[in-house]
């Protein structure tokens, strides 16, 4: 199959569990809880669509393009890493990854040595062979995609609260403010209720604090 990419770069995790990893992104187009347009935010399907701030509509990134198939993808990746110690971890995101993301391209990347993680919305069930699942539950979304090494709930949403998640079968349970004009307020939400709640920790977007990709 083809693939349609926003955009392909190197940096550092900034946000959950993996905080502070070299890794390459790759930011598939689309989603499917809205459209990534502006005239759209209202009329989303999902609760995030009022507050997304990632640009994942178009082809148009850096590295971005469409890919005819699952080797050309997998070499454009391994041709963005730049370590030279150590297992290379691709980030697979979005928008919604899991819309493209499929067995060929997994088996691509392994191939090449990258250990494959995915950010996701968890309306949709992965290809086998994924490393490291993190899920963040969205608002009047159905959660279909239960289990992984990460369950990353930004807080607060309107009708989302963190004690319907605890008994996901997830090793990692974390609270990331809501971003936007109460970030700060969402921020001492979030404090209050991990000190409370000592099986949540916090996570925190380093990457906008340091001014990164």
């Amino acid at each position: 199959m083809a693939y349609a990419v926003k955009e392909i770069f190197y940096t550092l995790q900034g946000e959950g569990a993996q905080t502070g990893r070299a890794a390459v992104f790759l930011r598939f187009s689309g989603c499917n809880l809205w459209s990534g347009r502006e005239a759209d935010r209202p009329h989303g399907a999902g609760g995030c669509s009022k507050w997304c701030d990632t640009d994942f509509v178009g082809i148009n990134g850096p590295g971005g393009g469409r890919f005819q198939d699952a080797g050309e993808l997998a070499a454009a990746v391994d041709a963005t890493w730049r370590g030279h110690h150590g297992r290379k971890l691709v980030i697979c995101t979005g928008g919604e990854p899991l819309l493209q993301l499929d067995e060929n391209l997994v088996e691509e990347l392994h191939h090449r040595s990258f250990e494959i993680a995915i950010e996701t919305n968890g309306t949709l069930l992965p290809p086998s062979g994924i490393d490291w699942i993190c899920v963040s539950p969205k608002a009047n979304s159905k959660l279909v995609l239960c289990e992984g090494q990460e369950l990353k709930l930004i807080y607060p949403q309107q009708g989302l609260s963190p004690e319907s998640f605890e008994s996901l079968a997830f090793t990692h349970f974390f609270l990331q403010p809501l971003d936007g004009p109460d970030r700060d307020r969402n921020a001492q939400a979030c404090v209050e209720f991990c000190l409370s709640n000592p099986r949540w920790r916090l996570s925190l977007q380093t990457h906008k604090l340091l001014g990164i990709p």
